[in-house]
Order: structure tokens, then sequence, then C-alpha cells
């Protein structure tokens, strides 16, 4: 495929996804994700850099698999997480979509990205912004991605509560 091709194709999965999860449509969002996906959301280390390595140092979120994923979707959908109801409410905008390694069959892609939140407990909006990393892999059956890793970078991690999956 081609640069103009991938870039696309990308954009379509990144604003599809960011839609699903705008719409708390969680099994639509769980079934992009692959069996394997690592889902990582670093913590800055001193404010200077990001932590390194999910496995000996602090995470803001850690997945290992799409398992950790979906418990966290089954305990929001039960309505067993109380600390997290009722939702938040979000508006996810995805730009600056660069394929910045690709073959024909993964494509890894940076963007940029800002969510607003709104809880409706406390009526207050935050703003949550900063850079992501997806590698999209083509699967087996011919056409479909899924997305394998992202890594979200968070620009503005003091966060005034608590942050899931969804607000990012």
């Amino acid at each position: 495929m081609n640069r103009y091709v991938n870039r696309l194709l990308a954009e379509e999965i990144l604003f599809a996804e960011a839609l699903a999860l705008d719409e708390q449509r969680w099994n639509d969002w769980l079934a992009m994700l692959h069996p394997q996906v690592k889902y990582w959301v670093p913590a800055w280390n001193q404010g200077v850099r990001c932590t390194a390595d999910p496995a000996s140092e602090l995470s803001l979120i850690y997945y290992a698999d799409r398992r950790g994923l979906e418990d966290r979707v089954k305990r929001i959908s039960s309505g067993r997480s109380a600390a997290s109801m009722p939702l938040k409410r979000t508006s996810h905008i995805v730009a600056n979509v660069t394929v910045i390694d690709a073959d024909e069959q993964t494509l890894k892609v940076h963007s940029a990205f800002h969510v607003d939140t709104y809880d409706s407990r406390s009526k207050e909006i935050h703003p949550l912004f900063g850079r992501q990393t997806h590698v999209l892999s083509r699967q087996d059956t011919g056409n479909t991605w899924l997305i394998t890793e992202r890594t979200t970078v968070l620009l503005n991690d003091y966060i005034p509560g608590a942050i899931d999956f969804y607000c990012l």
C-alpha cells in the first residue's frame, strides 16, 4: 500500500476507536483490539521523561492483554464499579495522524489527541491531551486490522480524579 492509503486506513481505525469510546460501545471497541493487545499509559518520571518499562516502573494504566480490558468493561457495564458511576461523558478528537512505519502486515501510527471529559456529579469538564502510538496489524482473514499495541502519553498528567480507558 502507498503512504496515502496507509494514512487513510489508520485514520479510519483511530477515528472509529474514538467514536466507539465516546458512544460507550464497549464491545465494538473491544472487537478492535487484538487478544494480545498491549495497552499502556506510562507515568512521568519526575516530570522529565515517561517511564519506559511497565513491568518495573509506574504506569497510569497498563494491561498486558485484552483480558484486563474485558474485565474492566464487564465491571463498568454491570454497574459494579461504584467509583465510576455515573460514567464520565467524553469527546475524543484525534489529529495529526502519521504513519511512521509500515509493511504489508503492520502499521505503526502516531497521533495527537484531545479528550474533554464531563463529570455529571461535579458538573466539571476536564481536558486531557497528549500523543498516542498505535500498532495496527492485518489479520490472516485479509482486510481486517486490529490494534495490537496502544501507548498513550498523557501530557497533562495532573488529573483531578480517576481516569479510565475510555477517557483516553
